[in-house]
């Protein structure tokens, strides 16, 4: 009979600490994981710090003053409305981030659970959960998206359920595929034994041997997520106006692309461009910041 010592000591882990102390500075260790980390920062700040400082109205613009170039009073210009594009761009990173983030971790934690509970009870629940997985998957993304996106009003909301909801799948499989290999483990055996609570089981004997690779799963997802929601404000199924977006002004600056207006048009395929790059490069810093064979 196994006692809840023997538990304990099989998944107590006595370096833990100095492991997690040697994963950080693996991920300092790459060079592009601190430029994607300060990347990062400096988009939030540059989003949600920029407006306190640069005290411009977004919404309203100036009609004496249309489709200028950069100037003292304008420092990225203004576009055919008379809006100041540096004010747009940090009001516009709030919702292109805050979508792309939240979406991100709102599929990481559906996916997570949705995998631990398929890999988990396994059998005809197992083969049920991972078809509806496998139906959803031979749906090209593109098409739910805009199938949801044009059948209901779009706002911050309803594109975070959208995204995470072509989010997630990935996710659960790669869940699924770790809670297998690793509840057939000594501890997770001698857990169940000991009468363990399934979610306490969850949370203290599964999550921690895979949070890693779902971290970095969830990372890529941020980038995706960011670049999706560019996409359909580009396509004009995004955020509906007056509310600024990256992808949507970079779709509206297309109609002056041949006037030479360009301060319409880089200053959001940059920050776009920068955010999925800051991204990639936190994903690629922990990857290998958990790969043990770096050491």
């Amino acid at each position: 009979m196994v006692t809840q010592t023997e538990v304990n000591k099989a998944t107590v882990t006595p370096k833990a600490q100095s492991n997690r102390w040697r994963t950080w500075k693996r991920f300092w260790r790459y060079p592009m994981s601190a430029i994607g980390l300060i990347g990062i920062v400096l988009l939030f700040a540059f989003s949600f710090i920029g407006p306190m400082i640069y005290h411009v109205d977004p919404l309203h613009g100036d009609f004496t003053a249309l489709l200028q170039p950069p100037s003292w009073a304008h420092p990225l210009g203004t576009d055919d409305a008379g809006h100041d594009v540096l004010a747009r761009m940090m009001v516009g990173g709030q919702a292109s981030l805050e979508v792309g983030f939240l979406s991100a971790f709102v599929a990481m934690a559906f996916g997570t659970l949705y995998g631990m509970v398929s890999g988990l009870v396994g059998g005809w629940v197992d083969m049920v959960l991972m078809r509806i997985v496998d139906i959803l998957l031979s749906i090209p993304s593109i098409f739910i998206l805009l199938f949801l996106n044009a059948t209901f009003k779009p706002n911050v909301g309803l594109m975070i359920f959208v995204l995470a909801a072509t989010s997630w799948l990935g996710v659960s499989r790669i869940v699924r595929g770790e809670v297998l290999k690793i509840k057939n483990e000594t501890y997770v055996e001698a857990a169940l034994l000991s009468g363990v609570r399934t979610w306490r089981l969850m949370l203290k004997y599964l999550v921690p041997n895979f949070i890693g690779t779902v971290l970095v799963t969830t990372t890529f997802a941020v980038a995706d997520s960011i670049l999706n929601i560019a996409g359909l404000s580009f396509l004009g199924l995004g955020l509906p106006p007056p509310a600024p977006n990256w992808g949507a002004d970079l779709s509206a600056s297309m109609n002056y692309i041949f006037q030479n207006a360009w301060w319409l048009t880089y200053p959001p395929g940059i920050l776009i461009l920068i955010a999925e790059l800051c991204v990639n490069f936190v994903g690629d810093g922990l990857r290998h910041a958990l790969d043990t064979r770096t050491d």
